[in-house]
């Protein structure tokens, strides 16, 4: 007997696109916006103020580290989730308030920057951009929660497609805006004179950054809180009991701090293990950087233990907290929840670790401010808002893995681009067409990634689970982007942009695999 047809569940264009309208779609804009301003400041922009300030390469490129924050921000994404804020939550809603006060110290560590004159010193910046690295991933951590718990899942993908744009926007803001101001604050210069440092005129440019944040803040006082009946943040507990837990976080994250700072084994390490089997350079830094982390957070995670047994710790809210995001992940996924964080953990590691390093790399090639900033960051923009909204009509079209599969592949390929430009030299035209296709990529891949990573969550625990991935995908891409510039020294560029590509492999094999996976279990259902 025939089977009956089955009617295909695919959405058609005009669904597909009618979509972006919708006024809670809108809203991801500006909330992306907000979240995507804060990210340049410290990579980007910051590495040419610190260049033009005379700060050497290796230097420049550890400032990344200041955006491990956003690496680590499942810590104490729960805090987010669970802690009410006094007066403010009454006020806006759980959401809303945690937004309010995180765009605050965003504009607050901005301020920072801006007053601060690296030339003097770099002991201020680094602490401003911590901090703002700190604020600005406490701040997806509530974005990405409130979109995932605002919209429908099918329209999930438009919104993260949104979302996408807006972050490119804000970037936008923070990589063109900045040079675009710095250069027009700063001194007047001939033709072809060559570009000096005035502290001034960077100033001027992060403070306008600090003001762009109000569009941020209006959209959060505008927006409505979710209508998501959030039980496990609406428990009501004793007070003393959010004090000890919010004592506990403090505690546990000091410990880690002092680890870091005073336990060092690496010099001992290279010079027993590592100069004995010849890893030298950066190859050496690394290894020995993420000995020195792992040190530091098996410290922090024995210092967590002692005080969860402590008589006067919440036991059960700590449990629910942290524990019980983690088991329901693997409850529903079980061993293939291995492989899924392994993808999380090296999808984006192609294009991220070069992108540390690509204003300094544009600006060794000859190219000034407003060069860069109307090729790398206009221009790409205007790519990466394509690729963004292409990614999220295909995404929506087609389905999530197999865009995800074609954003794995274009991220690392579009790196080989680079070995051309580096050989060319100054050629603008070659310039923007590896900027197109680079940019085109990372918005396709972004989309995709960002709507693969929401239809992981389980909406009890929004905020956490998705601050976990969310971590995991930028571990990696900060730790070895901290030490590019040494590689760069060591290696040269065309063969850095040849191991960038290399490092995009792994991603690529596992969407494939799971992209199978998933073909074979629809063949199966049939």
């Amino acid at each position: 007997m025939t089977k009956p047809a089955r009617k295909s569940e695919r959405p058609s264009w005009e669904e597909s696109i009618e979509i972006y309208a919708r006024p809670r779609v809108l809203a991801l804009l500006f909330l992306g916006f907000s979240a995507g301003l804060p990210l340049l400041l410290i990579f980007g922009s910051l590495s040419l103020w610190l260049d033009e300030a005379g700060v050497d390469i290796s230097s420049i490129t550890y400032f990344s580290w200041a955006a491990l924050a956003y690496s680590f921000k499942f810590i104490w994404s729960p805090l987010i989730d669970r802690l009410p804020l006094p007066v403010l939550r009454g006020l806006l809603g759980h959401r809303r308030s945690w937004l309010l006060l995180t765009q605050a110290g965003v504009i607050l560590a901005i301020v920072w920057m801006a007053l601060t004159d690296p030339a003097n010193g770099l002991a201020g910046m680094a602490m401003a951009a911590v901090m703002l690295g700190f604020s600005s991933a406490s701040q997806d951590v509530v974005i990405d929660a409130l979109r995932i718990e605002s919209g429908a899942p099918d329209e999930q993908a438009a919104m993260s497609a949104m979302y996408v744009v807006g972050y490119r926007l804000g970037m936008m803001a923070a990589g063109a805006g900045v040079l675009y101001l710095a250069s027009w604050f700063g001194p007047d210069l001939s033709a072809g004179e060559p570009e000096v440092y005035d502290y001034a005129s960077w100033k001027l440019a992060y403070l306008c950054m600090a003001g762009l944040m109000g569009i941020g803040v209006a959209t959060t006082l505008l927006i409505r809180e979710p209508a998501v009946n959030r039980q496990r943040v609406n428990v009501i507990h004793a007070t003393s009991d959010y004090a000890i837990f919010l004592l506990l976080f403090i505690l546990v994250t000091v410990s880690f701090v002092l680890a870091f700072v005073y336990l060092n084994p690496a010099p001992a390490v290279r010079q027993q293990v590592f100069d004995w089997w010849h890893w030298s350079g950066p190859v050496s830094d690394f290894l020995a950087g993420t000995l020195r982390l792992l040190l530091a957070v098996g410290v922090a995670a024995v210092a967590a233990m002692v005080l969860y047994y402590l008589p006067v710790v919440p036991r059960e809210m700590v449990k629910q907290t942290y524990f019980e995001p983690v088991f329901d992940f693997f409850r529903r996924y079980a061993w293939l929840g291995v492989l899924i964080l392994a993808l999380i953990l090296v999808y984006r590691i192609s294009d991220l670790v070069l992108g540390v390093i690509s204003n300094v790399f544009y600006k060794s090639l000859g190219f000034n401010k407003q060069e860069i900033a109307n090729f790398s960051k206009v221009f790409g923009l205007i790519m990466t808002l394509a690729g963004g909204l292409v990614g999220g009509v295909l995404t929506r079209h087609f389905g999530v893995l197999r865009i995800l599969l074609l954003g794995a592949i274009l991220a690392s390929a579009t790196n080989l681009l680079f070995m051309l430009l580096a050989e060319t030299g100054k050629e603008p035209i070659m310039l923007a067409l590896v900027i197109a296709a680079d940019n085109l990529s990372a918005g396709i891949a972004s989309m995709a990634f960002i709507a693969y990573l929401s239809s992981l969550t389980n909406i009890s625990f929004t905020a956490v689970q998705y601050a976990i991935f969310s971590s995991l995908m930028l571990l990696l891409p900060k730790l070895l982007g901290g030490y590019s510039g040494g590689m760069v020294a060591s290696v040269g560029y065309p063969n850095f942009f040849l191991i960038t590509t290399l490092m995009g492999i792994p991603a690529i094999l596992l969407v494939a695999w799971l992209y199978y996976r998933e073909r074979r279990a629809a063949a199966g259902d049939d």
